[in-house]
């Protein structure tokens, strides 16, 4: 048995009363996650809404970061809450209250309405990754007047000639894959494309170092759009937080450039440049400038790239559709003189597709009324350039069927990265 007198007994505190301080503390925390995993809200006298909001302001923040640094997804989060309480529930994360909405009806009321009863909002590390002048995080006012003022790069001819440069680069990016034989994953390449073309339209920087640094950063920010929000070193929250910083003197310098007429380009910066003189609601300043560049880089980019890989997987494993879906895409190369571009109008030549009249508000993978994501025609023109030139030109194995998501990403995507191996068609004319 150990013995200690008061002076021992009190040395050994001394001595370890850090580690004594973090043990009661540890105690405390766990007796309180305890005991809010094992409650739940009744919410019936107030809203009637199901759910567990848990301790304030953690809620079930956890649950919820578990799930989606597994390979499940955030999706598991939901799905076991709606196993529980029914497809509506509400939660709480990140000192929010959520509520998770699954009907028609209810899509349609909030999206519809033009931010009167529902404004828009978005967890703390979302709203600082994309900056608080983003058109993501700006009041109602304020939001409508720099989307106007968004708007140009995603007119009908922008959008024509960005098809034209995008369906350049997916051919020569395909074809070159395609003579080294080797396998390479899609998601890798969607996102290198999607970054490379938006980057190139926004600012026209198309060579390293400085595109590759541009990547850098906005890869680190995108990465802590859903990571809890404290400047811890290492944390991709930190990570992301020093990116917006290099972020912000990279393309603070280029503005400089721009209005001293050191460099000039023909391209949306120039246009929000170009409006200095303008009238105060008629343009952007610095830090509107910068904030929506790289909002437009991050939308832009990661939801085009899984969509463009989780379409290289559906198809894979769909063989019928893959065959229909290709025998109309080659309808419109034997149309076409050997080597030309693609144009809009040949992207909207799709007769094989949906011919049953789809209920509004039952699939809104861009949103809808003032919410609409801004760039979802290019996003449309950006998928369907590559899917024309893939299945028109190509077939491809699967190398690796597994379908378990990548874990800590907040757009789903496969571990795998979904890799394949080209082989070029003899289609002929």
């Amino acid at each position: 048995m150990l013995n200690l007198s008061m002076e021992g007994l009190t040395l050994v505190v001394q001595n370890h009363y850090g580690i004594l301080i973090v043990a009661v503390l540890s105690i405390t925390i766990t007796s309180l996650l305890l005991k809010a995993w094992g409650s739940t809200v009744d919410t019936t006298d107030e809203d009637g809404i199901p759910g567990r909001l848990g301790l304030p302001f953690f809620g079930e923040t956890f649950s919820f970061f578990s799930a989606s640094y597994s390979t499940k997804g955030c999706y598991d989060f939901v799905k076991q809450r709606r196993k529980q309480y029914g497809k509506w529930f509400k939660t709480r994360i990140l000192g929010k209250t959520h509520v998770f909405v699954p009907s028609v009806e209810g899509a349609k009321t909030i999206l519809a309405n033009d931010f009167v009863h529902f404004n828009k909002s978005y967890v703390k590390s979302m709203a600082d990754a994309t900056g608080a002048m983003s058109v993501f995080s700006v009041p109602h006012k304020i939001h409508t007047r720099i989307r106007r003022l968004l708007s140009d790069p995603f007119s009908m001819s922008s959008l024509s000639k960005f098809a034209v440069k995008f369906d350049k680069m997916v051919c020569e990016r395909l074809d070159k894959l395609e003579k080294s034989g080797k396998s390479f994953r899609v998601i890798d390449f969607s996102l290198k494309i999607t970054f490379d073309a938006i980057v190139s339209m926004l600012m026209s920087v198309t060579e390293n170092p400085l595109l590759e640094q541009i990547e850098k950063d906005c890869t680190d920010v995108s990465n802590s759009m859903l990571s809890i929000p404290l400047m811890i070193p290492g944390t991709r929250y930190y990570k992301g937080m020093k990116g917006r910083e290099k972020l912000n003197e990279t393309f603070g310098n280029m503005i400089a450039r721009r209005r001293s007429g050191e460099e000039y380009f023909d391209d949306f910066l120039q246009t929000m440049v170009d409006r200095d003189s303008y009238p105060e609601d008629e343009k952007l300043d610095d830090q509107e400038i910068i904030d929506n560049l790289i909002t437009l880089i991050l939308a832009g980019q990661t939801t085009t790239a899984s969509a463009m890989m989780w379409c290289v997987k559906f198809l894979s494993e769909n063989k019928d559709a893959l065959d229909r879906l290709r025998e109309e895409q080659l309808s419109i190369v034997r149309n076409k003189a050997e080597g030309a571009s693609l144009t809009l109008e040949d992207l909207t030549e799709k007769s094989y597709g949906f011919k049953d009249f789809q209920k509004p508000y039952s699939f809104l993978p861009f949103g809808a009324g003032p919410r609409t994501c801004l760039g979802i025609n290019m996003a449309k023109v950006a998928m369907l350039v590559f899917v024309h030139r893939l299945t028109s030109g190509y077939k491809w194995t699967l190398d690796d069927p597994d379908s378990s998501l990548e874990r800590k990403e907040h757009i789903p995507r496969l571990r795998s990265g979904c890799p394949i191996t080209l082989k070029a068609l003899n289609n002929g004319k």
